[in-house]
């Protein structure tokens, strides 16, 4: 007797997800951001339309992980969320984060880092990852050399912003890549721009994945400049805690810090959007001033700070896609996923799910610090075990920037998309476009 499949959409229906769901993502740019794509989305609402497409899709096929209908690759939509959580909890194995989509990414500038490895040497740059990342504690161990970094570079950038008047995001994003640099490297590296030029050619190039052929000799030149910091780590950098971790076999520590570079460096849009989600959310930022007027942590830990950075990537996701791929078949109750499988979780849908979700479309930062929808994939970090390893940093830095901001400065939008705590926020925000004004805390 043949083996049941899984459910399989119609030629219609696959085109529907491949040109409204996955098309618009990989436009908007899923290694570096394309400015103007995320504008035009947010203009013509792409990311709120892909998630209405999915919710039809689901209605539709409501039992399993959904096949598409291609020719050319097995490929799978997660619709259901007790679907996301078996993916996520059973990763790497059978699940391996390391896709065909992302191993052409990753190439053009780490193609040894763990989020492309598979099996013992997976285990050991996992490890190496954690171990440096300090990943099960919510505060880094470098936390007070990485705080007065954030708190000076953010001091720094008010002072530009009351010279000029404003607060432009080309601004933030200057001042957040010198915490990058500073972080990972070293005060040395502060205004080491080339460095932050080279990786984000790579990370342009990765953007193209197949379709673009490797800079062979950019990358080399560039993974040498990482290779070269790591033989001379500045003391309370990130390179100083990976140069002193003994290597594993196959750990190839240089191909590991790239991925915190970029990484780190979403992050500071998650940062600039919080920021002006607080500067519309007159209730948000009061909270959020009363948490840093009365913080004892020395903005090492601020909870409600840190809800709202997680509550801005449940709403606006910096990795939309969350890609998975088969290392065999799996069963499943309505059918076998064939080996090589590529699996999608594409986290808007569930993110924004206004039927099982309260304040879908709103902010509401206190759903992080109460656990209510403990069990629905929120997962803007993924999840299980191979959840991001630097989620823990990403937030300690993201929340001292804040408060380094508004525990001094009142912010408003001058220019950008009306954000109205009364109505729904839109499924797509384009930071790019954002000039908050800047005046003294009243």
């Amino acid at each position: 007797m043949p083996t049941p499949t899984l459910p399989t959409a119609s030629a219609l229906d696959t085109a529907r997800v491949l040109m409204g769901v996955i098309l618009p993502a990989v436009a908007e740019g899923p290694i570096i951001r394309r400015p103007r794509a995320v504008g035009l989305a947010a203009r013509l609402e792409l990311d709120a339309r892909a998630v209405g497409i999915l919710q039809q899709l689901h209605a539709r096929y409501p039992d399993g992980p959904l096949l598409l209908k291609l020719p050319f690759r097995r490929q799978a939509v997660v619709l259901a969320p007790e679907d996301v959580n078996t993916v996520l909890a059973r990763s790497p194995e059978p699940f391996s984060p390391a896709s065909s989509e992302k191993l052409a990414v990753m190439a053009h500038f780490q193609p040894s880092n763990v989020l492309v490895s598979r099996g013992p040497e997976r285990t050991v740059r996992r490890a190496l990852q954690e171990q440096v990342l300090d990943t099960s504690h919510p505060v880094h161990h470098l936390a007070d050399r990485f705080v007065p970094v954030v708190e000076e570079e953010m001091r720094q950038l008010l002072v530009g912003a009351e010279h000029s008047g404003s607060l432009p995001w080309s601004d933030f994003a200057e001042a957040w890549q010198r915490v990058v640099r500073r972080v990972v490297f070293g005060d040395h590296a502060r205004d080491d721009t080339e460095l932050t030029t080279m990786l984000n050619r790579l990370r342009k190039d990765g953007n193209w994945a197949f379709l673009k052929p490797v800079r062979r000799r950019t990358r080399e030149r560039f993974l040498a400049r990482i290779r070269d910091e790591l033989a001379h780590a500045e003391p309370g950098s990130l390179a100083s805690v990976l140069a002193a971790v003994p290597e594993g076999d196959g750990a190839e520590p240089v191909d590991q810090v790239p991925q915190w570079l970029f990484a780190l460096d979403n992050s500071g849009m998650v940062a600039f959007r919080t920021l002006t989600v607080l500067a519309t959310h007159p209730q948000a930022m009061e909270a959020a001033r009363r948490e840093v007027d009365a913080d004892a942590s020395g903005r090492r830990f601020l909870p409600y700070l840190r809800a709202c950075a997680l509550e801005v990537l449940r709403l606006w996701p910096t990795t939309p896609m969350i890609l998975r791929q088969t290392t065999q078949p799996v069963q499943w109750a309505r059918g076998l996923m064939p080996a090589r499988c590529g699996v999608l979780i594409y986290s808007p849908y569930f993110h924004r799910d206004e039927h099982h979700l309260r304040d879908a479309h709103n902010f509401s930062p206190e759903r992080w610090l109460r656990d209510e929808d403990d069990g629905w994939p929120l997962v803007p970090f993924s999840d299980g075990p191979v959840v991001c390893p630097g989620k823990q940093l990403v937030l300690l830095l993201t929340s001292a920037a804040l408060a380094s901001l508004v525990g001094v400065r009142d912010f408003s939008v001058e220019e950008g998309q009306p954000l109205d705590p009364s109505r729904p926020l839109p499924g797509t925000i384009d930071n790019y476009s954002v000039r908050l004004g800047v005046s003294p805390r009243m």
